[in-house]
């Protein structure tokens, strides 16, 4: 049992580092199936310290061997989950340096303004015509995992080059484009997909894709639904339909 007495600052930061930990990883499974085996797994977890403070010992040694065996399972049951904090740590990591890079004077990330409108008159064209597209917005995260899927590509930005990519008929219209620093670099890429169980059912593969990504990293997706003609702008798993392309612009601008 714990001995108050000799509770100390470093215990106080022990439970609060452990608190936060058990956060970080609810957000990352929240919504996913994997939630119900980390509830599971936590419950195994606090019974077997129940019995073992209260000295009994068979119940202790059958949890602490479920416990102890279990280590490899949930490697393998939560790869996924794993890789994904990993990149957030990548990512939280990669933003500090940008903070840094900010104080000292480095450029920011805002999109020019001929830059922003070339897409989101692209968007709205695309959105009268019912063309889907899918198109990643990179910010801090590394999305070389995504870009080696596709076709690299060295572009301008231009309205009507989005729309000829996303062009049902055109060879590159099936993926994801990926601008980065100002630059369309790729195109017909695969984005990994999210199994959420919040995403609507009448949202379609696109859209799973979109969140799977933002998921995943701090990369923002715009999504034109081939069957609608919505716009979405996905951010960190959520999937938001534009009521107009000023309200499109304003997602853009904010997140760059």
């Amino acid at each position: 049992m714990i001995d108050l007495l000799n509770f100390s600052l470093a215990d106080i930061i022990d439970i609060l580092l452990v608190g936060v930990l058990i956060y970080q990883i609810y957000r990352l499974i929240k919504g996913t199936a994997a939630l119900n085996i980390f509830i599971g797994i936590i419950i195994i977890y606090l019974a077997w310290f129940v019995v073992n403070a209260l000295n009994m010992r068979l119940l202790s040694a059958i949890t602490g061997q479920v416990l102890s065996v279990g280590v490899i399972a949930l490697i393998v049951i939560f790869q996924q989950e794993i890789r994904r904090f990993l990149i957030h740590l990548g990512s939280d990591a990669s933003g500090h340096r940008n903070i840094t890079k900010a104080i000292f004077g480095h450029k920011s990330n805002k999109v020019p303004l001929e830059i922003l409108e070339e897409i989101t008159q692209a968007c709205r064209k695309m959105s009268e015509t019912k063309t889907g597209a899918l198109i990643v917005m990179s910010h801090t995260s590394s999305l070389e995992f995504v870009i080696e899927t596709g076709d690299t590509l060295d572009a301008n930005i231009k309205r009507r080059l989005i729309e000829n990519i996303f062009y049902k008929n055109a060879p590159l219209h099936d993926g994801a484009m990926i601008i980065s620093n100002n630059r369309i670099v790729a195109a017909r890429c695969t984005l990994p997909m999210s199994e959420s169980q919040n995403i609507p059912a009448n949202l379609g593969m696109r859209h799973r894709a979109a969140a799977g990504l933002t998921e995943q990293t701090d990369a923002t997706v715009i999504v034109v639904s081939e069957q609608t003609g919505n716009i979405s702008f996905v951010k960190n798993g959520e999937i938001k339909v534009m009521s107009s392309i000023i309200e499109l612009r304003q997602c853009i601008e904010n997140a760059a």
